[in-house]
């Protein structure tokens, strides 16, 4: 049997770090928000005990490293059965923009095997072996609007007012790993007014829009990244902010007509406009 599931990347319109547990984990005070910009994912299951991958994009992995992969496997391990599976890929999210795209990924392949084999486990359940994968796989399976703790899989679903993004992705990526360990060297204090921004999501886009703050822009100080907040900013954005540990920017639009006069105007980066789901 197969299925082919959507893997919607997310933005973070909040995101900060508030502390480091032992197990090296960092915790975080983040709100994330679903776009439609996603991944297909098909999940086929067979009887071999064996995972595979593949993916229409190259330096993608097909092994171990790829959460995908992890995933099944994790997932396997907890019905007891040996099953396999063969994971199919069509990439749209781009790699190393911190728009999620691997975690979606993941997230895709559990939400089809538990499909594919009879839902043997709830939600809350699936995001319970999601965040052994990675902190950003439960919200990946619950979607929505969420305000996010702990090392991101504390959710709690918050009403937000709709809008469209334009996401530019600079034509350099990011590393998560080497920008979380530039934050050990150089950590940053906390940032105050997070359940403020949280209250304002749902009545006044155009004060969450301008409160919006990613810690790793403080981090990086790139005038590259600048650069991509101020012209979105003076093109009409409402506001504008790196999602993740970067490298892609977003400009929070009423409209999606509004947002594609934007798209047509900049002339770098791969550019998408969509709407916030």
């Amino acid at each position: 049997m197969s299925l082919t599931v959507k893997a919607y990347a997310k933005i973070n319109l909040w995101l900060d770090i508030t502390g480091k547990r032992p197990d090296g984990y960092h915790t975080l005070n983040t709100v994330m928000r679903r776009i439609d910009l996603y991944d297909d994912v098909t999940v086929e299951t067979n009887g071999s005990g064996e995972v595979s991958v593949s993916c229409d994009v190259q330096n993608i992995p097909s092994n171990e490293q790829n959460i995908a992969y992890k995933a099944a496997k994790a997932f396997f391990m907890r019905t007891g059965k040996n099953m396999g599976a063969n994971i199919h890929i069509v990439k749209r999210i781009p790699t190393e923009a911190g728009l999620g795209g691997s975690s979606a990924d993941g997230a895709a392949v559990l939400c089809a095997l538990n499909e594919l084999c009879g839902q043997p486990f709830s939600v809350p359940e699936l995001c319970g072996i999601g965040a052994s994968l990675g902190a950003d796989i439960p919200f990946c399976i619950s979607g929505g609007t969420a305000k996010c703790t702990g090392i991101g899989d504390i959710i709690e679903p918050v009403s937000c007012c709709g809008f469209t993004v334009l996401i530019v992705k600079p034509e350099f990526s990011c590393n998560t790993a080497e920008a979380y360990r530039k934050y050990d060297s150089a950590p940053i204090p906390e940032r105050t007014g997070f359940d403020a921004f949280c209250a304002s999501l749902a009545n006044n886009r155009s004060q969450s829009a301008a409160n919006m703050y990613n810690v790793f822009e403080k981090l990086y100080c790139d005038e590259k990244i600048e650069r991509i907040k101020n012209d979105l900013l003076d093109a009409g954005a409402e506001g504008a902010c790196m999602s993740g540990s970067g490298s892609a920017v977003f400009g929070i639009f009423d409209s999606m007509e509004e947002a594609r006069k934007v798209e047509e105007m900049l002339g770098y980066g791969t550019k998408f406009a969509v709407k916030a789901i």
